[in-house]
């Protein structure tokens, strides 16, 4: 007999009395956390009346309210000592001579029934010839629950003291260092921007990789007001971009191509551009071609640190040819989506550099590119702002082979060459941001160093071409200089290629470094992100591996006294899941001097003598990184775990973070030279006893169809190559122009989905061929715009 949430000694005792005669000891049972814990018999005697708080732990309590000493085993009392009381269910049974054998017989025929599921189950799965372990395999539908979900909190500096961060369930927190108070700023029911008294909400429309049109309200969280955000004489307007400035309520917008400017909230709008055109003249965002393959970013303006001038990009595509990309479905008629696409050797959009004053005057000035571009192509990649009067901007050659950082002053329009790079191929991080001292008389900035007198690698240059590191390894970012300690704070992966520290060097003791979070966290993390507070005294670290289901957010003044900002420790159910899987990273040892970081991921359950299918993965562009310890949940992860897939990663020739040498080998040869060293590693993997060389697969996207072509090329001693007809700067940086490579290349280069970047007609080539070369083959033929 079972009563439930007992909370007192005399509801112990009416109970007793009711069932429990003075000449039978009648067992008793108390049920903790929803676990039974036999607790011995209670004999007769007397209770004192007592009720227990609600922070008295089971034990204590019961030994009050009994009155008695009873022995427990450790078991029973550690059970009780860890469960503080709430909720208490008793059950009385009978203890005597007499028996409920009716009970009894039940009892004893559901525990039959019981067990004879638990043997079927074992049976069944001791049959399954995977060896999967049942309820723990990760499925593809899982990558879309939250739980699966890598948070990022967003954390921005405020001040050298504040931090703004967003939590797991979406609140937005402000973080005070100096007090360690923290403050609830937004509830996760609006999105916030820049944190203002007012909210952006927007609703959104995907365009290309990164850009999109919403339509925005603005709502006040002190009055609860809702605005809608419009161009002048215009209502439920669909906005391509909308964003808050550095000072107060400034905000601008961008409606068909052109930008309008906002001093607050509820000032009319002003609009600063008026030669804007749809699909032509963009006027403070990017074109498809900038924002894909120059900026890759649909933002082309930024402010002045005060909010005083606004500087952005004129792009006209006037001359450049349109791409038309037909849609078949949902109408009797193709349509389809037309845009400005140039490929090699075409027109290129035009680009001028603006700034405009967000005073009365509203003056516009434009920012003239060095002489040697003043009659050729150019792209700019970069724009930083140093002061309001001031701001460093990156001139590329349209062949990306010569660079040129000019200071540019905005009262004289006038730009002053800094440094100029050229390279007998292209220059590499073209985006990268300088680092300048107050007084701009020193800049830094990573560039490729010969090291041993053959292979270079990215190192912290004090130009003029002074150089503050150096080794066989890479700086992959600066991070910030601090002018009053004469510290350059940088990421690199000196202690691994497929790691990523947090470093500090000195400017005048050169070449002695400091890694500040080598041996922090230690092994769990070895791929860390970084932000330096404004003065760089603190430093927000993102960790992004190698503890495959932890990711942890801390805030520290030089490392010296964690405090965790946001432990992002996912369930047990997404850690069995994860651990399903066994990852390896070697070398595989290519042609004479040439070591290639190979990662393998295998089932939890694999065998040495068992037969497993293997997928090589592609990365999607050169200078990438595929072999990493940052950690990545992606669908060939469910391969892995639900279908006991092997999959492999390669950095061959053309990938990033190994030295200039490995990615520029690339260079007129993309296709060919990686293809060998991807074929090298089928090869060695298909010699171990455990792939099934009857299911070899190769996944990769975009840019890496050529190379799977190739692949079945070398594999299938078929003769034919591929020419790569892509948008301009992407196949001009990595092939020179046509005339250099027109004859070299016979049939282009095919794509199996409905893209803005490689077209339809590379697949109709691609069928063309295999059709005639008799290759049996599967065309997947995808009809919605998602496949964009």
């Amino acid at each position: 007999m079972s009563y439930n949430n007992i909370s007192t000694a005399s509801e112990v005792k009416l109970l007793y009395s009711k069932f429990c005669s003075p000449a039978r000891i009648c067992t008793l049972t108390v049920r903790f956390n929803n676990t039974l814990t036999d607790v011995g018999s209670l004999g007769p005697g007397g209770f004192s009346d007592h009720e227990f708080a609600r922070e008295q732990s089971a034990l204590s309590w019961w030994n009050t309210a009994t009155g008695t000493a009873h022995e427990f085993t450790n078991k029973q009392i550690a059970a009780m000592k860890n469960y503080r009381m709430s909720k208490m269910s008793i059950e009385f049974g009978d203890g005597g001579p007499d028996r409920n054998w009716k009970g009894i017989t039940i009892s004893l025929l559901v525990i039959v029934v019981v067990m004879s599921l638990i043997g079927l189950a074992i049976f069944l799965l001791s049959n399954d010839n995977n060896s999967k372990s049942l309820g723990t395999q990760l499925m593809l539908d899982d990558l879309f629950q939250k739980d699966f979900q890598m948070h990022n909190p967003d954390a921005v500096w405020i001040s050298d003291e504040e931090l703004i961060y967003r939590t797991y369930d979406g609140d937005v927190m402000k973080l005070d260092l100096q007090s360690n108070h923290t403050s609830l700023l937004l509830k996760n029911i609006t999105f916030v921007s820049n944190f203002t008294p007012f909210v952006r909400i927007p609703l959104l429309l995907s365009l290309y990789r990164f850009s999109f049109s919403a339509s925005y309200l603005i709502y006040n969280l002190q009055t609860r007001e809702v605005h809608e955000l419009n161009p002048p004489e215009v209502s439920q307007s669909v906005l391509q971009f909308a964003s808050w400035g550095v000072r107060g309520q400034q905000l601008i917008f961008i409606f068909e191509n052109n930008i309008y400017y906002k001093m607050n909230v509820k000032s009319s709008s002003l609009r600063l551009t008026s030669s804007g055109q749809e699909q032509t003249i963009f006027n403070g965002i990017a074109d498809w071609l900038y924002e894909e393959e120059v900026l890759r970013s649909h933002t082309a303006h930024w402010w002045s640190p005060k909010g005083s001038t606004l500087a952005f990009l004129t792009i006209n595509d006037t001359l450049v040819p349109n791409m038309q990309l037909p849609r078949f479905t949902g109408s009797p008629y193709p349509h389809g989506h037309q845009y400005p696409y140039p490929k090699a050797g075409q027109f290129n959009p035009s680009v001028k550099l603006f700034v405009v004053t967000l005073d009365d005057s509203n003056q516009l000035k434009e920012l003239l590119p060095p002489d040697k571009f003043d009659k050729s192509d150019y792209y700019i990649t970069m724009v930083k702002w140093l002061t309001d009067q001031k701001l460093a901007v990156h001139w590329f050659s349209r062949a990306q082979d010569t660079s040129i950082l000019s200071l540019c002053e905005i009262t004289t329009g006038r730009c002053a060459k800094k440094h100029v790079m050229t390279q007998d191929k292209w220059i590499e991080r073209q985006n990268q941001q300088p680092f300048f001292s107050k007084d701009f008389s020193v800049f830094f900035l990573t560039k490729p160093i010969k090291q041993g007198g053959k292979e270079s690698f990215h190192h912290i240059a004090m130009i003029s071409d002074e150089y503050v590191t150096s080794g066989k390894w890479e700086v992959t970012e600066i991070l910030e200089y601090d002018d009053n300690t004469n510290t350059v704070f940088f990421l690199s992966n000196e202690d691994g290629v497929a790691q990523r520290h947090l470093y500090r060097v000195s400017t005048v003791d050169r070449f002695h470094r400091e890694c500040l979070t080598c041996t922090l966290l230690k092994p769990h993390c070895s791929y860390y992100d970084a932000a330096l507070s404004p003065g760089g005294q603190r430093v927000v670290l993102s960790c992004r591996g190698m503890l495959i289901h932890l990711i942890i957010h801390v805030i520290s003044p030089f490392i010296k006294g964690l405090k965790i900002l946001n432990n992002n420790i996912t369930g047990e159910l997404l850690v069995r899941k994860i651990v399903n899987q066994v990852l390896f990273i070697s070398n595989i040892e290519h042609l004479s001097d040439l070591a290639l970081p190979l990662e393998i991921s295998y089932p939890r359950d694999f065998e040495e003598n068992g037969q497993y299918p293997l997928l090589l993965v592609l990365s999607s562009a050169p200078g990438g990184q595929s072999v990493s310890d940052q950690f990545h949940l992606d669908w060939d992860s469910v391969l892995v775990s639900s279908d006991n897939v092997v999959v492999a990663r390669l950095d061959g020739r053309g990938s990033g973070f190994q030295g200039l040498s490995i990615m520029q080998d690339i260079y007129q040869r993309l296709g060919t030279v990686d293809v060998q060293d991807q074929s090298a590693a089928v090869e060695y993997l298909i010699k171990q006893p455990f792939i099934d060389q009857s299911r070899v697969g190769v996944y990769g996207q975009k840019s890496d169809q050529k190379s799977i072509l190739n692949l079945i090329q070398l594999f299938f001693s078929i003769l034919f190559m591929f020419g790569l007809f892509a948008g301009s700067a992407f196949t001009e940086r990595y092939f020179g122009f046509p005339a250099k490579y027109g004859f070299k290349y016979e049939v282009r280069l095919p794509c199996l989905c409905y893209s803005v970047r490689l077209h339809f007609q590379h697949s109709a080539e691609l069928v063309k061929f295999l059709a005639a070369s008799n290759i049996n083959y599967t065309l997947q033929v995808c009809t919605s715009i998602y496949c964009l």
